[in-house]
């Protein structure tokens, strides 16, 4: 089984594997809310998917194209809070961890997402 990067557990605090969790939104099933859709990002950054990056990423805000960063190892995200802010819109604020260079990188940031024809989108964020 290959665990999910995202981290997300079962009720009794098993991890959950990649095909049971993050798998289904990168293989196009649309994430339920802006929570998952926030931890399947996650994913796609771990995995190196940038298709997916760009296609989640909102249009009016979304990169003409996006290089990762090559060397860097995920270790771990953990999300703050994920709060509704109307009938489309919702904030997820997260801490992702990673190492780039032996340096360690800690990312917290506040970032919000909107729900266009039933799909959630990142939209931007602000570094806490």
């Amino acid at each position: 089984m290959t665990v999910c990067p995202c981290g997300r557990t079962t009720d009794k605090a098993l991890p959950l594997s990649l095909v049971a969790c993050c798998g289904p939104y990168h293989a196009g099933q649309p994430a339920p809310d802006a929570e998952r859709l926030m931890r399947s990002r996650y994913s796609a950054f771990v995995q190196g998917d940038v298709s997916y990056l760009l296609a989640t990423w909102h249009s009016t805000q979304r990169p003409a194209e996006l290089t990762l960063e090559t060397g860097g190892k995920w270790l771990g995200l953990e999300i703050k809070q994920h709060r509704v802010t109307g009938a489309d819109t919702a904030e997820v604020e997260f801490v992702a961890r990673f190492r780039v260079g032996g340096k360690a990188v800690r990312q917290h940031e506040r970032s919000r997402f909107v729900r266009e024809d039933g799909l959630w989108f990142y939209v931007d964020g602000d570094v806490l």
